[in-house]
């Protein structure tokens, strides 16, 4: 903000990655532009803004992110990875204000900041876009409980299982399964589970990798995976 004709102050940026090459790279887009401050140093540097690369949820449990929520003054952004919706959903879920995809142009990225610390990120189509990104299945325009529902079979849970943990039964959980099937344009489980692994659902435990490996490897699989894995039933 411009106070009696005075020059406005920079806004401060402070890079938070364990990847050099996108330390150097938002720091040679952005360093100087338009008063644009980039900082790379440490856990206790102060900025007005704190730009976290998703792969951090990845390389370790989010406390780092934690941190910088809880004690930065400044505003935390996600930059996120387009292969990895689920980092960026983790981030906004553990308190990052916005996200803004690695893939933003250096104008892109620095209308964000800009936005951010004048209070409009809401009104930001690259914002828009990103949180767009982080839903796991938007690329399939799959609702909330398909995803959900998704989510758990590459987990590798059968339907009853599925059924238990959402509450409700296994014929509307079948009628889920076949609108997400229709929808990624998949028949069988396993083209489910290796669509889903594929658009960013992780399999979550040693079991489940197993299962779902199994399941990916399976010669002749269910027509449509509906009777949750047990390779005979089918959707009706």
């Amino acid at each position: 903000m411009t106070i009696d004709g005075a020059e406005p102050a920079d806004i401060w940026v402070h890079v938070v990655t364990s990847q050099a090459i996108v330390r150097a790279g938002v720091k040679a887009l952005l360093d100087g532009r338009e008063g644009i401050r980039v900082i790379t140093g440490g856990r206790g540097v102060e900025a007005d803004v704190v730009l976290y690369d998703v792969i951090g949820m990845n390389e370790g449990d989010g406390s780092d992110l934690d941190c910088f929520v809880a004690s930065s003054r400044g505003i935390v952004l996600a930059l996120t990875r387009e292969l990895r919706p689920d980092l960026g959903a983790a981030a906004l879920q553990r308190g990052a204000l916005a996200p803004v995809s690695i893939g933003a142009s250096a104008e892109q990225l620095a209308a964000v900041i800009r936005a951010a610390v004048s209070g409009q990120l809401t009104e930001s189509s690259v914002v828009q876009d990103a949180t767009t990104a982080t839903r796991l299945g938007w690329e399939a325009k799959l609702t909330g409980r398909e995803a959900q529902v998704l989510g758990l079979i590459v987990q590798g849970m059968s339907n009853h299982d599925i059924a238990d943990q959402c509450g409700l039964s296994v014929n509307s959980i079948k009628s889920y399964i076949r609108n997400a099937y229709r929808k990624m344009g998949v028949e069988t489980r396993a083209q489910a589970v290796a669509w889903g692994i594929g658009h960013g659902f992780l399999v979550g435990s040693t079991r489940s990798a197993s299962h779902s490996l199994s399941v990916l490897g399976t010669r002749n699989p269910p027509a449509l995976g509906v009777g949750g894995g047990t390779g005979n039933a089918r959707h009706g």
